[in-house]
């Protein structure tokens, strides 16, 4: 019956059109017709009620100047239940927050042939002005718990973290990685990459469900990463030099990260539970910046 009376609907009006009144009517009895369908109201001085049919809603303006009355024809749409993007990317900042004691003997040994200076945060200071974090999601996943309001939210992708060194300390593989300091002379580039596997996990709070280019979205939550790989590579005036390792780093990451944006357009943080070093030094990842989403 429903479809019968969407079909009415729209062979009678468009989106814009005009239905008339029945004037031989009660005055107080408004009596719309649409194409051969009839819509009584007799208790509305004013159309200004919604009759729904199907997918579609009449809604119901009142009365126009030349006596008809204004309808509108709104499509209904439900959002669904999950909602999937594929192949969002990061583009951001890396770095990290060195709390490393090196008044210990564990740091001063990370650090071999210091000479008269000691090991010291300058040894390790990045590079700030760098875009440095390249991250690709290869999906992402929405599924609403309450309303499409509150949804869980998870995915999984490829983080990587690219630290550009001001200075030339350089790692040396081995059973026991360690760093020494380099010649900054005709140093171009000096960076550490570290790129992991990643799942982030969590419940994200959307204002406006169905509306994918507008209303606040909310997120927060924890990731899992596990180390994939890792380089260095060193660019001087001699050449490019690069040695794959995953030197002393620890496999696995535990961050809390988050997502705040509107539309599809997205800021996003990261902040890591876990050391980037397995020993010898105790700094802290982080990342930041814009995440495009389909």
């Amino acid at each position: 019956m429903k479809k019968v009376v969407v079909a009415f609907a729209l062979s009678g009006l468009s989106f814009s059109s005009m239905a008339q009144v029945d004037t031989s009517k009660k005055k107080d009895t408004p009596i719309i017709k649409i194409g051969n369908m009839t819509i009584m109201h007799s208790n509305a001085k004013y159309l200004n009620d919604t009759l729904t049919a199907g997918k579609f809603t009449i809604i119901g303006k009142g009365y126009s100047d030349k006596g008809g009355a204004k309808v509108e024809l709104k499509k209904n749409t439900t959002p669904k239940k999950s909602i999937t993007n594929w192949f969002i990317w990061d583009l951001g900042f890396a770095g990290y927050t060195d709390n490393t004691n090196y008044a210990t003997a564990e740091a001063q040994n990370f650090l071999h042939n210091p000479g008269l200076m000691p090991a010291s945060k300058g040894d390790y200071a990045l590079k700030t002005t760098r875009i440095s974090n390249f991250n690709v999601w290869f999906f992402m996943q929405t599924v609403s718990i309450a309303k499409n309001v509150l949804n869980l939210k998870y995915g999984f992708g490829i983080e990587s973290n690219n630290y550009f060194y001001k200075t030339g300390i350089t790692y040396v593989d081995g059973i026991n990685t360690y760093t020494v300091r380099g010649s900054q002379t005709g140093l171009n580039k000096n960076k550490l990459v570290a790129s992991y596997l990643t799942v982030p996990v969590m419940l994200n709070i959307n204002t406006s469900p169905g509306k994918k280019k507008s209303g606040l979205q909310i997120s927060a939550g924890i990731s899992g990463g596990y180390l994939q790989r890792a380089r260095q590579k060193q660019v001087t005036s001699d050449g490019t030099v690069k040695t794959k390792s995953n030197f002393n780093l620890e496999p696995w990451k535990l961050a809390y990260v988050g997502e705040l944006g509107l539309g599809p357009i997205k800021l996003y943080g990261s902040i890591s539970t876990t050391k980037l070093h397995q020993y010898g030094l105790n700094q802290v990842p982080y990342s930041v910046g814009v995440r495009f989403s389909n």
